[in-house]
């Protein structure tokens, strides 16, 4: 273990227990870890330092069954912090869903084990907790999402544009004093929605960085250039054998290649150079993303069944501005809203 990541887990830890989820003593807590990767391992003993009172249970020392009655002994308002180097399977108890059935609070870390050596440090770096810009930029995107009729992605030379107004954003910020459930996967830090229409998007966007077949942040050596009409993909431009597949993927699912989550990232850790190997840590990457093919569970929309939505693709815009209606909100990898 590295000292030094420890130490810097620690005090991101801290934060994030006394200002997101807001976890005090008398309510107790219970870590379940494993000590497949480094990255786990330092995280652990970073809790142990946090929660030195919390009951810590081996995932791979116990039964199933162990792990649902420490779970069941936990009264509403306990903490339950989940460390995973892939992701704890117990039959099909979805877990964190289960846990907020019993109102208790959850913070999950998983597929640590696809972020080795640098990565580690980085995602560490991830962590840390600044209310007032987490809060401050977030609320301020939200407040104007919902209200704009237009936003514009402008990324080297190209524009995409949303033309229809847009689903009621929702925030990854760190703030639940007015959500049900507490907690969640951490990192944190995003806004996202989509088009009212998703007809209404058309234009084109270059793409730095997308997820491929292994859940994997993907960066080619240029980036893609993606023609979207009427809200589908119709045209990948110096395109790759790995977003090909991506594409004929879902393509033999779903027909056709929808363009769905416009995506604001909030985590300044993460840019288009500075990046880790987990596509859904990196998803929160200080940016644009957007998701392709037809899933996206926060959504409804009248033109695509649940039932036969199979993918939900990040894929990371080369992005230099974004203007919300007639605002210039995002330039040089900066949010220019507080």
């Amino acid at each position: 273990m590295n000292v030094t990541d420890i130490t810097t887990a620690e005090t991101h830890l801290r934060d994030i227990l006394a200002l997101a989820i807001e976890y005090r003593p008398p309510h107790a807590a219970l870590v379940v870890w494993d000590a497949h990767c480094n990255l786990a391992i330092t995280l652990t003993e970073a809790y142990r330092r946090c929660l030195p009172d919390a009951v810590f249970i081996n995932f791979d020392s116990v039964t199933a069954e162990t792990v649902r009655a420490e779970f069941a002994r936990l009264a509403p308002g306990d903490l339950v912090v989940l460390i995973q180097s892939t992701s704890f399977r117990l039959d099909a108890f979805r877990i964190r869903v289960e846990l907020f059935k019993l109102a208790l609070k959850v913070i999950e870390h998983p597929h640590l084990s696809r972020m080795p050596g640098a990565e580690a440090s980085l995602y560490i770096a991830s962590l840390a907790y600044d209310p007032a810009y987490f809060r401050g930029v977030g609320n301020a995107l939200k407040a104007r999402i919902d209200k704009a009729k237009m936003v514009t992605i402008a990324s080297g030379g190209e524009q995409l544009v949303f033309a229809s107004g847009f689903e009621s954003a929702k925030l990854n910020i760190g703030d639940y004093r007015d959500m049900n459930n507490v907690g969640g996967q951490f990192p944190i830090g995003e806004v996202f929605t989509e088009s009212l229409d998703l007809e209404a998007v058309n234009g084109r966007v270059r793409i730095a960085i997308f997820g491929d077949t292994s859940f994997t942040v993907n960066k080619p050596a240029q980036p893609i250039t993606l023609v979207v009409s009427k809200g589908r993909v119709t045209e990948a431009i110096a395109s790759t054998p790995e977003f090909d597949q991506v594409l004929a993927n879902i393509r033999a699912e779903e027909g056709e290649v929808w363009l769905r989550e416009l995506g604001f990232g909030l985590n300044r850790a993460f840019t288009q150079e500075q990046t880790v190997s987990d596509i859904g840590t990196f998803e929160r990457m200080c940016g644009i993303h957007l998701s392709l093919g037809a899933k996206h569970g926060s959504y409804n929309k009248p033109n695509i069944r649940r039932a036969e939505a199979k993918y939900h693709v990040d894929v990371f815009a080369a992005t230099g501005t974004v203007t919300l209606d007639d605002e210039v909100v995002y330039r040089d990898g900066a949010w220019l809203v507080c």
